[in-house]
Parts: C-alpha cells; sequence; structure tokens
C-alpha cells in the first residue's frame, strides 16, 4: 500500500501541470518509498539495525535521482526526501553522542577512586547506556560518507564542516559503543584530539578557510573534556593525560592561526598538571599554590615573546592571570598566612615585571599593591599590631612615585603627589595616638609631623603643609588636652568666660588686620602647589 501510495504521488510529480507542487509531492512519495522498504526488512532484523536498515533506503534515493531523464523538480524532491531521512537518523544517534561527552561528569565527585574495565562503564556511572544503539557510529560514518561525496551540490564549506562534525561524532562514540577497555578508551579519544587539531593545522581551502579550522579546533577542545573527565577515575591516568594534553596544544601553538585557542589551552592543562602533580605527591594546599605559580611564569614570558600585537598575546595573559588567581585561593583557604604572603609576592613578581613592557605600563600598580598585600599579611603572621607597619608601605612607594611625578611633569599638583602617601601614614597614626596612653607615638608623629610641615614650607607643596600643620596641632591638642583641663579645672568659674571676653575685644578691635592677614595667608597658599 506504502508504495502504491508512493508511485500515485510520483506520477502526479512527474505532470506538467504539478508545477511547483511537484518538488513536494516528489519529497513525499520519497518518504513513503523509503518507509515501504524498511518496513519490508525490519522483521527480518534486529532492533539494533532498524534505524541503518532505514538509511540505507534513504541514501538509495540519492541514486534513484541521479538519471538526467527525472524532471529538475522531481529530483529535488527525492534528494530532500533522502536528507530527511539521513536527518532523523541523525538525531536517533543524538543519545549515545550526548552521554559520551557528558556522562563523565559524574568522575567528578569520585576523583581517584578507582579505574573501570571498560570505558562504557565509566561512561554510564550514573546512567543507563541508550538501547539498540550499537549501529550508532556506522549511521555517523555512513552520512559523513554521503556528505563528502556530495559536498558540491550542498556547498563546499559547509558540508566539510559536517564532515568534520560528523566524523568527531563517530570516533567518540566508538569507544563507548564497543566497550573497549578503560586505557584503550582513553588513548583513543587522545588521538581523536591529535587529529582534530591536526586538521586544523593542514586545513587548506581556497574560500573561507577559517570556518573550517574553528570548527576543528573547538571539536578538539570538546573531546578534552571527557577525557579529562574519564581520566580523574585513576591517579596515574589523570597525570598522564593532563601532560599529553598540555604537550600537545603547546605543540599546536606553533601555528599563529591556532595560537589565540591553543595556548590558552595549554596553560589551563599546565596548571591542571600542577594540581594533580602536587595532590599526588600529598602536598598540601598552599604548597601546591607555589607550583600553580609557574603557569603564570610561562604566561608572562610567553606574552612577552608574542608582543602586544599577537593576537595570542591576550588570552594567553589571562589564563596566567587566572592561573595566579587559583594559586592564591589555594594559599588562602589552608590559612596558611605565611604562605600566602610568599604566593602574593610572587604573584607581585610576576605582575611587576610583566610591567617593564612598554604596552603594560599600568600594571606597575597592581604589582605595588600586590607587594603592599604581602607585606601586610606577613605582619599579620607575626602578630604585628602596630598600623604604622601598615601603612609605611604603603606610603614609602606613594611618595616615590609622586616624587618621580613631579619630576617628570612640575604641573602636577602636591595633593596629587605626596596627598594620599602622607594621608595613608598620618591620619592612621593620628587616630592610633589618640588612643594611645603611652607618650612615644604621640611624640615620633608630633616629630614626624612637623618635619612634613617643614619640608612643605620650604618647598612651597600645600599639601605637606596643610596635611603637616594638621596632624601636628591635633597632637599637640590631644597631649595639652589633661593639662589645659587642669588648668581650668584649678582657676575660679569666671575666670574661663571673662578671658574668653577679652578675646572676642581683642578680635573685634583688630579685625580689619586680622582679615588682610587671613587674605595673605590665602594668598599664600594660593601660590603653593
Amino acid at each position: 500500500l506504502l508504495l502504491l501510495a508512493a508511485a500515485v504521488v510520483l506520477t502526479a510529480a512527474w505532470q506538467p501541470a504539478a508545477g511547483r507542487q511537484a518538488g513536494g509531492l516528489a519529497l513525499a512519495a520519497g518518504l513513503l518509498t523509503v518507509a515501504a522498504a524498511g518496513g519490508t526488512v525490519r522483521p527480518v532484523l534486529p532492533a539494533v539495525w532498524t534505524v541503518p536498515a532505514y538509511l540505507a533506503c534513504g541514501m538509495a534515493l540519492l541514486a534513484v535521482a541521479r538519471p538526467a531523464r527525472l524532471p529538475q523538480t522531481v529530483r529535488e524532491g527525492l534528494v530532500h526526501a533522502s536528507a530527511v531521512v539521513q536527518g532523523l537518523a541523525l538525531l536517533w544517534t543524538l543519545p549515545p553522542v550526548a552521554l559520551a561527552l557528558t556522562g563523565p561528569v559524574s568522575w567528578i565527585e569520585r576523583v581517584w577512586s578507582g579505574a573501570p574495565a571498560t570505558v562504557r562503564s565509566a561512561v554510564t556511572a550514573d546512567a543507563p547506556w541508550p538501547p539498540h544503539t550499537g549501529t550508532a557510529p556506522l549511521v555517523l560514518a555512513a552520512v559523513t560518507v554521503v556528505l563528502f561525496l556530495t559536498r558540491d551540490a550542498v556547498g563546499r564549506t559547509r558540508a566539510l564542516t559536517g564532515v568534520l562534525v560528523l566524523g568527531w561524532a563517530t570516533a567518540l562514540v566508538l569507544p563507548a559503543v564497543l566497550d573497549v577497555p578503560y586505557t584503550v578508551g582513553l588513548v583513543a579519544l587522545g588521538c581523536t584530539t591529535a587529529g582534530a587539531l591536526a586538521a586544523a593545522i593542514w586545513i587548506r581551502t581556497p574560500e573561507r578557510p577559517e570556518p573550517l579550522r574553528l570548527t576543528a579546533t573547538i571539536l578538539a577542545l570538546l573531546t578534552t573534556l571527557p577525557l579529562v573527565l574519564l581520566s580523574l577515575a585513576d591517579e596515574s591516568a589523570t597525570l598522564a593525560v593532563t601532560a599529553a594534553l598540555t604537550a600537545l596544544f603547546a605543540a599546536a601553538s606553533w601555528t599563529p592561526r591556532l595560537a589565540p585557542v591553543t595556548a590558552p589551552a595549554a596553560l589551563g592543562y599546565a596548571t591542571a598538571l600542577a594540581c594533580a602533580s602536587g595532590a599526588a605527591a600529598g602536598w598540601r594546599a598552599q604548597d601546591t599554590a607555589v607550583l600553580v605559580l609557574a603557569v603564570p611564569v610561562v604566561a608572562a614570558l610567553l606574552a612577552a615573546r608574542l608582543g602586544d600585537g599577537a593576537r595570542a598575546t591576550v588570552p594567553v595573559e589571562v589564563t596566567g592571570a587566572l592561573a595566579a588567581l587559583l594559586a592564591f585561593a589555594l594559599a588562602a583557604a589552608s590559612g596558611d598566612l605565611p604562605m600566602l604572603a610568599l604566593v602574593l609576592a610572587l604573584c607581585a613578581v610576576i605582575v611587576s615585571a610583566t610591567a617593564l613592557r612598554p604596552g603594560r605600563r599600568p600594571l606597575a600598580f597592581a604589582g605595588t599593591a600586590l607587594f603592599v598585600l604581602a607585606a601586610w599579611v606577613r605582619l599579620a603572621a607575626w602578630d604585628v599590631g602596630t598600623p604604622e607597619a601598615y601603612t609605611l608601605p604603603v606610603t614609602v612607594p606613594a611618595l616615590a612615585v609622586g616624587f618621580l611625578s613631579r619630576r617628570r611633569d612640575t604641573g602636577v599638583s602636591s595633593w596629587t603627589a605626596y596627598g594620599p602617601g602622607l594621608a595613608a601614614t598620618l591620619v592612621p597614626s593620628l587616630l592610633a595616638a589618640w588612643g594611645d596612653p603611652y607618650w612615644a607615638r604621640p611624640l615620633l608623629l608630633g616629630l614626624a609631623a612637623l618635619a612634613v610641615t617643614l619640608l612643605g614650607a620650604r618647598h612651597h607643596l600645600q599639601a605637606p603643609l596643610l596635611l603637616g600643620g594638621t596632624v601636628l596641632a591635633l597632637d599637640a591638642l590631644h597631649e595639652l588636652a589633661p593639662y589645659i583641663v587642669q588648668v581650668t579645672d584649678a582657676l575660679p568659674r569666671w575666670v574661663p568666660p571673662a578671658l574668653a571676653g577679652l578675646l572676642l575685644l581683642a578680635v573685634g578691635a583688630t579685625y580689619e588686620q586680622r582679615l588682610r592677614d587671613a587674605r595673605r595667608v590665602r594668598d599664600f597658599l594660593g601660590t603653593m602647589r
């Protein structure tokens, strides 16, 4: 009945009166024919061969559509019918491909718990394998071959992109379908990664080569995900896989077009290798953090070699920064302050070295901040509570930078050059002095504020003069306050109001003179920088 219906529809499509409907009628006739032929052979085949049988019938439509005596619209309709059948067959292969790609995620919760016997048992640790999908690689390979043979009709670039994707899916799912041993499966996935990278390197097409190269590179990166996740089952496998991927992507980075992707990938897997090596050696997290810092060092050296004009420079630097953040997180999570200070100091050295490059001068500020933070953590580890010990590492670099800025540009304001550095030490020291019952800190603070004030007056700098004078006055007021209170208590109660009245009389009598003095002070301060 299906064949009869297909014959009727195809006859209608053949008629000249069919017009634009001929393509749709031919499509329907082709699908009816595939349903009839597949339904005929289905009862005599195992269930696993059902989809390949229908796919073979759909591919046969391409041979039927080749004769030139068929109308063009009919041939196109039969080709579209074959494409629909092939698309449905590919949809049937999606579950095993998806499971082969995402199933190994479950090993994150069972790191180094023991290698399974086969790849399929590793992939299906938390999910069952889809039934009757043993011929999925055959279906994927068959569609790949058809797409390769018809690449000129489909569009060369799009067809070759599809060939790459389908070929990759075939290689990805094949180890699990064949249920090969665990080690053999890891080797197969590694070969798939290497093959995808080789394709990305050697692809040469006259028109639009970038989509093909980008597709092959992305497929190589996708393959590494299940490969690394599967290797988490065994310690030796993890070390071997991460080392091999580091070397593989580093070798691929010699190709300039791939370096923006493969170089960061190599650094990322080098970071994973460092973490795995530290864990395998039984090191503490803070000790592993120091090992991880080797990756930012390599990234900084590689970025300097590439130069600011290379496309891979920024991705490499970003990857190095992420590795440094991981090292900081490992050191901070351990709570070991000396090791955290060491990690911060090493990060400061790396950043400061990077700032020596002409295009990375602003990183000098980040390097200084990291040095200061490392000093603070080290002081906290020594149980140092004196605020000046924390503020002076900020003040000294800030004043040095301000001094260099004013030497380079004399128009820079003293508030911009020296204000932040002086305030960083004077203000916290003043707050500490007001709560300090001893005399040493107020005395030293007063001497320092006096020196700053004199230097500001000597060099006509507004910020040191005002900041030093204000701190000196407040410090002196704090020290003299107890004696003032004692004198006030010893005097009769009418003396303070009388003195205040005399002061007001004196100010009022010399108001004009005081106003002129205030204006002269204002003008004098205005002439300062």
